[in-house]
């Protein structure tokens, strides 16, 4: 695999964010690697086009960016999905295979002590990270796994342009998300699922 070089990355990143961070150089490390190991040629600089690899990252901010700019997948194009558990961590899907697997990343427990030993001047830890991590051997910076995933991929990516309402609330239902009881659909909340909100006013 060619040296890391964030040069690549350099102009999409400044649209994003004032500077970089240690964070999205590890999400970065992780989108080439994961690409490295599916046999994927990933997008630099554009959009993945035949949306092929779908990521499932562990954690928002700014380390799903780096994700994004070094697979081209994104939530905006449905190649990408938040599975909040505080991780640093990634799984990568190749959605082309049938057979339910993908490519789990994470950072190395020693990643951090390593980045310091290899910048021993430098002004902070945070700035040793951030040089160390770009230069870092892959099996120094991550580790991977190979798991199975528990979720339906047929099921996530849906069919494009399906939409249902609720018989509750009324509200539109995208991608197959509908729940069915009895005879009518309802959307999860209606459904009773849990929810990240309380109605407290009449709606408008």
């Amino acid at each position: 695999m060619p040296q890391f070089d964030i040069t690549r990355y350099q102009d999409q990143l400044n649209l994003l964010h004032t500077h970089i961070c240690p964070r999205q150089v590890l999400g970065m490390r992780m989108g080439e690697l994961a690409g490295d190991y599916l046999g994927l040629d990933l997008p630099v600089l554009r959009q993945q086009h035949d949306k092929r690899l779908f990521v499932f990252v562990e954690t928002d901010g700014c380390f799903v960016d780096g994700v994004m700019v070094a697979t081209g997948c994104s939530l905006g194009h449905r190649t990408m999905r938040l599975e909040d558990q505080g991780k640093t961590a990634a799984t990568f899907v190749d959605t082309s295979r049938h057979d339910q697997s993908g490519l789990r990343i994470w950072p190395h427990p020693l990643a951090r002590q390593r980045a310091m030993d290899m910048a021993p001047g430098a002004s902070s830890r945070w700035h040793a990270q951030l040089d160390g991590y770009q230069h870092m051997a892959n099996a120094d910076l991550l580790c991977t796994r190979v798991v199975t995933l528990t979720v339906s991929m047929q099921a996530i990516i849906s069919k494009p342009g399906l939409r249902q309402e609720c018989a509750v609330c009324g509200e539109e239902i995208m991608n197959e998300r509908g729940i069915l009881r009895g005879d009518v659909i309802l959307c999860r909340t209606c459904a009773g699922e849990s929810r990240y909100y309380e109605v407290t006013t009449p709606s408008d």
